[in-house]
C-alpha cells in the first residue's frame, strides 16, 4: 500500500471505531487507528468512566491493543473526531513510548480535513524512554 492508501485505510478504521465510543459524559466520539512496524493496523475508541481519571482515550486503546498483541513500534497514528481534536498530553506520552520522532501523526475531522505531522512536531522536548537509559 502507498501512503495515500494507508491514510485512507487508517481514516476509515478510525471513523468506524469512533462509532463504538462509550462517551455518555462528554458525548465526544473519538476513534484512532495505528499502523505498526509489522504492517498491522489496530484501532480503538474512547471509553469514558464516571471517575474521569479512569477514562481511556482512543489512541491509547489502539496502542495498548497493539502491545497486547505483541507489537512494540508504531509508525502512524490516525486520530479522528468530528472537530479534528489533537491527542491529549497523556496520549502523546504513550505514543512517545512506542514511536520514533519521525512517526506520522494524522488528525482528521468530519469534513475530511487532515493535519499531518511527525511525532517530534506534535510533542517536542518530550520525556523519552532513553532518558531512563532504555
Amino acid at each position: 500500500m502507498n501512503q495515500n492508501e494507508i491514510r485512507k485505510e487508517l481514516r476509515a478504521k478510525a471513523m468506524e471505531a469512533s462509532k463504538h465510543a462509550y462517551s455518555p459524559y462528554s458525548q465526544a466520539k473519538v476513534g484512532s487507528a495505528i499502523l505498526t512496524d509489522s504492517g498491522k493496523i489496530y484501532f480503538g475508541c474512547n471509553i469514558e468512566n464516571g471517575s474521569y481519571g479512569a477514562t481511556v482515550c482512543a489512541e491509547r486503546v489502539a496502542i495498548l491493543t497493539a502491545v497486547a498483541n505483541g507489537e512494540k513500534r508504531v509508525k502512524v497514528v490516525y486520530v479522528y473526531t468530528e472537530e479534528g481534536w489533537p491527542p491529549c498530553g497523556m496520549c502523546r506520552q504513550v505514543i512517545r513510548e512506542f514511536a520514533d520522532d519521525d512517526a506520522t501523526i494524522i488528525i482528521g475531522d468530519a469534513k475530511g480535513a487532515e493535519t499531518v505531522m511527525t511525532l517530534e512536531e506534535l510533542y517536542p522536548l518530550s520525556f523519552r524512554p532513553d532518558h531512563l537509559g532504555v
